[in-house]
């Protein structure tokens, strides 16, 4: 695994209430649905970031309101035969 160097105010610790892990763990978790919504990324490669399981990506899914079917009409059309 690499790891990164990520430079941030503290304040934006005490202003979102978490702590420094809590709040690197919430990044990872929002860059992976954001990717996964802009459909740059699978579900699985986005769990993975997440570092959650698939089950609890698509939790996570739910709470920032993403859709974790990712179809567009004319794929939807295609997949039902119509």
């Amino acid at each position: 695994m690499k790891t990164i160097q990520l430079q941030l105010p503290t304040t934006v610790f005490s202003s979102l209430r978490k702590a420094p892990e809590e709040f690197v763990q919430e990044m990872r978790i929002a860059s992976a649905v954001k990717w996964y919504e802009l459909g740059e990324i699978s579900q699985g490669k986005a769990a993975e970031i997440a570092g959650l399981t698939r089950a609890d990506f698509i939790n996570a899914l739910s709470r920032y309101k993403v859709s974790p079917l990712q179809y567009t009409q004319s794929e939807l059309r295609e997949e039902l035969d119509l």
